[in-house]
């Protein structure tokens, strides 16, 4: 049986390639593209309130200015400079914020926006919306 004893010998140098076929097959091969579905490292749902005028120009937790017109937002445990995606899950609007402060000090809150994102989440003048955080 030479035919057999060559297939064994040439066996483990046919492996990364059998490897890579069966990834490809069950679909393990990583793609890497902006429409990739990836999971959240965090995700989080609860009452999102803002602030602005009241801290406008004075230094948040992570040292900046706090500016009311930036896309910026206070959380509890995130790390500071941290992006995230904020939905207000009433109307499905979203916003990207960086966390640069540390709040909301409120009980029930899970982040307080700047009044830009407010503004961009359809929730100023309400001052409250439920909302889904993701980053």
């Amino acid at each position: 049986m030479p035919e057999l004893q060559a297939c064994n010998r040439s066996l483990p140098s046919a492996l990364p390639v059998l490897a890579t076929l069966v990834s490809v097959s069950l679909g393990l091969v990583a793609v890497s593209s902006d429409r990739a579905h990836k999971a959240p490292a965090f995700e989080q749902v609860g009452t999102a309130s803002w602030y602005g005028p009241r801290f406008h120009g004075k230094k948040t937790a992570n040292g900046e200015v706090f500016n009311q017109n930036k896309l910026t937002a206070a959380h509890r445990t995130l790390p500071l400079g941290t992006t995230v995606e904020v939905t207000n899950v009433t109307n499905g609007k979203s916003v990207e914020v960086k966390i640069n402060d540390r709040g909301p000090y409120v009980n029930g809150r899970v982040i307080d926006l700047s009044r830009a994102a407010a503004i961009r989440l359809g929730m100023k003048d309400a001052g409250l919306a439920r909302v889904q955080i993701q980053g």
